[in-house]
């Protein structure tokens, strides 16, 4: 979805302007489009308001893409800096929701209900069925001009075919649900806060996460990551490594994603298994801050 989108809307003579953290399909998404493409400092609203300031006037059109919750750190912008500098400099922007629509508000609305700001702000939304909603698939929101605009000449639309009815009626399910039962979302956001500050106890290096649903366990070397996604898996505990090319050597790790109907025991289960292979393979890897406030259940 967003390499066909933004393959699609942006060409030669503009300009996308991404995190340096984005998703590899936004980076494929601009190379597609023809346009220049210029990252900027993970999270630095200040380094695009200076990357702006600089080059906005010799570009036809300008595309600031940002992650709701980025997918390998768990973490998300301050997206009211984003949308003051997006006014500022006259430009799109654009939001990957795929980790945060479902996660974050008190109703799973996504990042704009998190931070309280109008979703009209945002220019282009783009969401997948595929995670919080269970099925398969992507959307992109907009104005009704943009969905029309893209509904006939988008070609990743228009020469693909169509959701099936079983995968539409999954995610229209999933959705219902949310609506239906907020506390599910409250679940996931308080089992979230609960297995990071559980990891961070006991010394593991969680990198950027930021109590989001997407946690990840630092570990700076594929083959011990691998060796650690191994032993895991032979104590009942499922989780995939993430491993150069995919992120740099030094960033390697395991991804953890936290749902709704884990327990409080399955995660202290977790993390202390972790811990005990981590020290099995070096306890270098055990150094992190332990200094963490408990984190308080939700409401009933």
């Amino acid at each position: 979805t967003n390499e066909s989108t933004i393959g699609h809307l942006l060409g030669s003579g503009d300009l996308i302007v991404h995190d340096s953290l984005a998703h590899n399909s936004i980076i494929q998404g601009a190379i597609l489009s023809g346009a220049r493409r210029r990252p900027f400092k993970h999270n630095d609203w200040q380094e695009l308001d200076d990357i702006l300031s600089e080059v906005r006037h010799e570009y036809r059109r300008v595309l600031v893409v940002l992650e709701g919750v980025y997918s390998m750190d768990g973490d998300f912008p301050e997206l009211p800096k984003f949308i003051e500098v997006k006014k500022r400099h006259k430009v799109f922007l654009m939001v990957d929701e795929a980790h945060s629509i479902g996660t974050m508000g008190a109703h799973g609305r996504g990042i704009s209900e998190h931070f309280d700001v109008d979703a009209r702000e945002v220019d282009i939304w783009m969401g997948t069925l595929s995670k919080t909603f269970g099925s398969c698939g992507g959307y992109i929101a907009g104005t009704h001009a943009l969905i029309e605009y893209l509904k006939y000449t988008s070609p990743g639309f228009v020469y693909s075919v169509g959701l099936p009815p079983s995968n539409a009626a999954a995610a229209l399910a999933a959705l219902r649900l949310l609506e239906d039962e907020p506390q599910r979302v409250a679940a996931v956001q308080h089992n979230s806060r609960f297995f990071l500050a559980e990891a961070r106890k006991r010394g593991l290096n969680t990198g950027l996460g930021n109590n989001t649903p997407v946690v990840p366990v630092v570990i700076g070397n594929s083959l011990h990551a691998l060796q650690l996604s191994h032993e895991l898996f032979e104590r009942g505990i499922n989780v995939q490594p993430i491993l150069y090319p995919a992120v740099e050597e030094a960033a390697a790790r395991l991804r953890f994603f936290i749902t709704s109907t884990h327990s409080e025991e399955q995660i202290i289960r977790t993390v202390d298994a972790v811990a005990e292979e981590l020290k099995k393979i070096d306890p270098k890897y055990l150094k992190f801050n332990t200094d963490v406030e408990p984190v308080t259940p939700p409401a009933s």
